[in-house]
């Protein structure tokens, strides 16, 4: 039990034995840094269940606390505050007990663990993914180690966006413009080759838009009536009747591109445990479709299509099918989820990691599962997320003004290389050393650029600003972690053995208390859905510990169970950080 529940427990017992009063939650919170103390109860709260002054019922709490637990040194009171001290011997004991744990803060999974599939990425095979996919991906990855983390059952997948006009648009451009050109003949990678054809599309498309409109045609009317758009609409009409030559251009260019992605994928660190193409799910929705009108969750109009309305719901009326038969994107999304969990029976929830553009999409789909009577579709969730801008703008794929993610990790690595050299600190070091090194600090400023904002907030992307060595940065988090590891191959202590000291410093006990907050820290990022809560603790705990350094002596300390207990405790503030950056998916390097 940690110091929150019995904390927790202890107020809620002598409330109901003192007042008859039955409190279901007690608000505790760290004490504020100018006040004494080191938990603080909220008594205001309780003053719905106790009528009684704040200042008087705080007072007898603190009595009640310091009277029956020996954790509890004194307390003083602040208004309706009850401040807590809490004794030295608490904090050692709770240290000497997660000494051994090596992954402490993670819960267990077992066969019986709660089972969520997070799809994250899903992009167009027409294109490189880009900056805009780089926090998807990250968000999504992040979020299965979390919630593994938590203690669930994880699988992760994507649904690969690999038919439609815009896959058509870069196969038409090739065959006009290619000559023949491959991965292999020209030395570029696949994805990258295939959105070269998806922008030589648009330029060729807006020179015929403009030659139409010269000759005096609207420009709306020329829009729809360009050429290559035709050409384009009719490949995408022979795909669909399974027209064996098209279907042999598709295959092959999205095969450039799935081994594009799988390079791209590799270099981030990221995998998926299963994989859905959206060419073998667009119709799946269909049969639903056909249920859902007979049991009256759709309707049908005149014209054929079906609707359904959640009007009642404070939504829209939504189509779920055209009038020809033809599905719509909810309509595939419908059939997806219900294949997904047909897949894999034991799912008990799913989490889509998808722009917040698409919020009310979602809105509408996981309330038309519910409708439809699917007792999983009480756990969906929409891990909704802002945009990524550079300083130099909003980027647009057609136009090739999208920042590719892999020129993006390259510059990541470069800057990385660059202010290392100018750090001068690489001494010792092998050129293969460096090499992984700077691959190391730039992917990980990059990853912990992103993930420390929360989700729900767009980002302004600096890709110098992310690699700093100081402040909020992965690269600052990665230089303590080293710092500690330094410190560890000076000492000949064993860093497991228990050691009885009977005093903390005060940087010591803040330490430990920010430790003894890492399981809680976990469990909270699951539940919220937010890798900026890991980020953002890590980041808190890093920054303790570097005032702890420079305030304290370690390897200097002249008394022996001093020093031994400080390089354990920074023995173990190395191993959470270890943990909680790589629930981000980000290395720590040994020596920086």
């Amino acid at each position: 039990m940690n110091l929150q529940q019995l904390l927790s427990e202890s107020v809620i017992d002598f409330l109901e034995s003192t007042f008859k009063a039955s409190v279901p939650e007690i608000e505790i919170q760290p004490t504020r840094k100018d006040f004494e103390g080191d938990a603080t109860i909220v008594v205001f709260s309780l003053l719905r269940y106790v009528k009684t002054n704040p200042v008087a019922l705080a007072t007898q709490i603190g009595e009640y606390l310091v009277e029956t637990h020996d954790e509890i040194e004194r307390f003083n009171v602040v208004k309706g505050f009850l401040n807590l001290v809490i004794a030295d011997s608490y904090y050692i004991d709770f240290f000497n007990s997660i000494q051994q744990q090596a992954d402490y803060g993670c819960s267990s999974v077992t066969a019986e663990s709660p089972y969520t599939m997070v799809e994250f990425s899903s992009p167009n095979t027409n294109k490189p993914l880009h900056l805009g996919h780089v926090r998807n991906i990250l968000l999504g990855s992040s979020m299965t180690h979390i919630l593994e983390a938590s203690g669930q059952r994880v699988l992760s997948t994507q649904i690969i966006n690999d038919r439609g006009i815009h896959i058509c648009k870069s196969m038409l451009a090739w065959k006009l413009f290619g000559d023949g050109e491959t991965p292999d003949s020209s030395g570029i990678k696949g994805d990258t080759l295939v959105g070269k054809y998806y922008v030589a599309f648009d330029k060729e498309y807006k020179k015929q838009v403009n030659a139409l409109v010269e000759k005096g045609i609207e420009e709306v009317i020329a829009k729809k009536e360009a050429p290559i758009l035709l050409q384009a609409q009719q490949m995408l009409v022979q795909w669909e009747q399974d027209d064996q030559e098209v279907r042999s251009l598709w295959s092959m260019m999205n095969q450039w591109v799935y081994d594009g992605f799988s390079k791209t994928y590799d270099r981030m660190g990221v995998d998926f445990d299963s994989y859905y193409y959206e060419s073998d799910t667009y119709i799946l929705g269909k049969v639903v479709v056909q249920s859902g009108l007979d049991s009256g969750v759709f309707f049908k109009k005149e014209d054929g299509s079906v609707w359904i309305d959640l009007s009642d719901d404070g939504l829209d009326e939504k189509i779920v099918l055209r009038a020809d038969g033809t599905s719509v994107y909810i309509t595939q999304d419908i059939g997806t989820a219900l294949q997904r969990v047909n897949d894999n029976p034991e799912i008990t929830g799913m989490v889509y990691t998808v722009g917040n553009e698409q919020d009310y999409h979602f809105k509408v789909l996981f309330l038309i599962l519910k409708k439809l009577g699917y007792s999983w579709a009480d756990h969906l969730y929409h891990l909704s997320y802002g945009m990524v801008d550079l300083p130099s703008g909003k980027m647009k794929s057609r136009e090739g003004t999208v920042v590719d993610a892999d020129a993006l990790m390259t510059e990541m690595v470069e800057t990385a290389q660059s202010i290392s050299v100018e750090l001068g600190k690489l001494e010792g070091f092998s050129n293969a050393q460096k090499q992984s090194l700077y691959e190391t600090i730039g992917l990980g400023a990059l990853k912990y650029f992103i993930l420390k904002v929360d989700p729900k907030k767009r980002i302004l992307f600096d890709p110098k600003e992310s690699v700093d060595f100081n402040g909020n940065t992965g690269p600052f988090i990665q230089y303590t972690y080293a710092r500690i590891q330094s410190i560890l191959r000076k000492s000949t202590f064993d860093i497991h053995e228990k050691i009885a000291v009977k005093t903390l410093h005060a940087k010591e006990k803040e330490l430990i208390k920010i430790l003894e907050s890492y399981p809680e820290i976990i469990q909270t990022s699951a539940q919220q859905f937010s890798p900026a809560i890991v980020a953002n603790y890590t980041y808190e705990l890093v920054k303790n510990f570097n005032s702890f350094y420079q305030n304290i002596t370690i390897l200097g300390e002249e008394d022996v169970a001093t020093k031994q207990f400080r390089i354990q405790l920074s023995h173990k503030v190395a191993t959470v950080i270890k943990s909680a950056m790589g629930l981000l998916g980000i290395e720590v390097p040994i020596r920086m």
